[in-house]
């Protein structure tokens, strides 16, 4: 019987091999250095160089002077919108929008992709009654959505080119 439940166990993992599947790993970026333009003490700036350094064999420098890349953040716009309102007219539901926009280029500030934009919303049940946790639940949310952009930043990061684009061919 433990031979069986071996066997199995060995089948199920040569077909899942032979499928193609593979966990999630690093994105390859296509240059060896790169500049991010946020100040040092940044959050998401901490966040992006702490990603690019786990997933890739990529450098984050500190001058944009030494870079093969310079990401530059054009627009990082985080909103809280009312979606809902009860019978008494107060607050029932909020949606966190946080709409993020960058480009990627080089020294000369020839474009190495184009200009990206992301949108990440949630959506979150509010109530009187339970004000701290609400706030407490939002913090996490906005942790999650910072999380997730960063995420997609590094996923479009991969797909530039390591020389600059044509702006024709757009």
């Amino acid at each position: 019987m433990k031979a069986f439940r071996l066997l199995l166990l060995l089948a199920a993992t040569v077909l899942l091999g032979a499928c193609g599947f593979h966990l999630r790993n690093s994105q390859d970026l296509p240059f060896k250095t790169l500049y991010i333009a946020l100040p040092e003490s940044s959050d998401l700036r901490a966040t992006l160089a702490r990603n690019i350094r786990a997933g890739s064999a990529t450098e984050v420098v500190s001058e944009d002077t030494q870079a093969d890349a310079i990401l530059t953040v054009t627009g990082d716009l985080p909103r809280k919108v009312i979606l809902s309102l009860n019978a008494s007219g107060r607050v029932r539901e909020f949606q966190l929008i946080r709409t993020f926009s960058f480009r990627v280029h080089d020294k000369q500030g020839r474009d190495l992709m184009v200009p990206a934009k992301i949108e990440i919303r949630r959506d979150i049940t509010y109530t009187d009654d339970l004000v701290l946790s609400k706030e407490a639940e939002e913090t996490l949310l906005w942790r999650d959505m910072q999380t997730d952009m960063v995420q997609q930043v590094l996923r479009r990061l991969a797909t530039a080119k390591a020389k600059p684009i044509d702006p024709d061919q757009q």
